[in-house]
């Protein structure tokens, strides 16, 4: 038996296949930005094609996918699509983008083959993955920082879903009315348009890579940069402490990875420092999985209960290999 994993970023896809003793083969590409409205549902089955190409594998054999997706998600004729603001032109502050997309189909494409498809928001999935994988506890958040910022909520053991598997856009919480932090969902002043990684750079004008490798050689304009970006991607993380009672919070996504040591103890600072009765022991920490967070969180959705025990002991993926693939 195999399953696969689909994890769509808004920089990024990648397609796994995996059996009981772990998964087999990774494969990425970066998303595509344009083209026919079911274009990256379409690149999504041509990335899991490949994984099974290169492992020798008829994709037929292959009958459920868990997806991990960058959302929102919105139910069309029943079926699940997503409307993310860093890959639709046709959304507001997509003027960098070369499309005019506002919906994309995503359920009812992967149907044509899968017999069993489960979709949630990539941040959701980084929870599942912390969650059958890692050590979150039952009260414990899950973020992305990357191209946008999301979040997994998990209160009492329960991971939250809502009405459209929306829960948990807490990037599009407003915190400032400072409004050259659009927004591609059209808010000004939420924290993805604040700290997203497209809209911070289009306000910067330079590549975060650039600004952080500045900050670490000390330069003085950098450094303020970087602990704007701290103070409020950590009141937002407060904010959420507050509301759901937090026990940990796990951050994952390329800007938090490649820039922990200078952010985690600004953030870590940015909680601790309020409400003792609601902050005491919260700690803020990178995702245990790492990169394959959301690919782990993807196959947890479709694995079979069996599998899990197995996977936790042995963490297969540890040797996992990844394949880059030319766009």
């Amino acid at each position: 038996m195999f399953i696969a994993a689909l994890d769509i970023g808004g920089t990024k896809m990648a397609a796994c296949i995996a059996d009981a003793s772990g998964p087999l083969l990774r494969v990425t590409q970066a998303t595509q930005r344009s083209g026919p409205l079911d274009t990256i549902a379409r690149q999504g089955l041509r990335l899991i094609d490949a994984c099974c190409e290169q492992l020798g594998i008829d994709p037929a054999l292959v009958a459920s996918v868990g997806v991990s997706s960058c959302g929102p998600f919105a139910l069309r004729d029943g079926l699940l699509g997503f409307m993310p603001p860093n890959l639709c032109g046709g959304l507001a502050n997509g003027d960098d983008l070369p499309n005019d997309w506002t919906f994309l189909p995503l359920e009812v494409v992967l149907r044509e083959r899968f017999s069993t498809v489960n979709i949630v928001n990539d941040c959701v999935a980084g929870l599942h993955g912390e969650r059958a994988f890692g050590h979150a506890p039952a009260n414990s958040i899950y973020v992305t920082w990357s191209t946008g910022i999301g979040f997994g909520l998990c209160v009492d053991g329960h991971i939250l879903n809502g009405k459209a598997n929306n829960a948990g856009h807490a990037s599009h919480m407003l915190l400032t009315d400072d409004e050259a932090a659009r927004c591609g969902c059209g808010n000004q002043g939420d924290l993805e348009g604040l700290l997203g990684g497209r809209n911070f750079e289009k306000r910067l004008g330079k590549p975060l890579a650039v600004i952080f490798s500045a900050a670490r050689d000390g330069d003085t304009e950098a450094l303020n940069t970087v602990a704007y970006a701290a103070h409020w991607f950590g009141r937002a993380l407060y904010n959420l402490v507050s509301i759901l009672d937090t026990e940990a919070i796990f951050v994952g996504g390329s800007v938090w990875r490649h820039n922990e040591d200078l952010l985690a103890p600004l953030v870590q600072q940015e909680i601790s420092t309020r409400f003792e009765a609601l902050t005491i022991g919260v700690q803020v920490q990178g995702a245990v999985l790492g990169e394959l967070v959301t690919d782990l969180g993807a196959f947890a959705l479709v694995m079979p209960q069996p599998w899990i025990e197995g996977w936790r002991t042995q963490k297969p993926w540890t040797t996992l290999e990844s394949i880059a693939l030319a766009d």
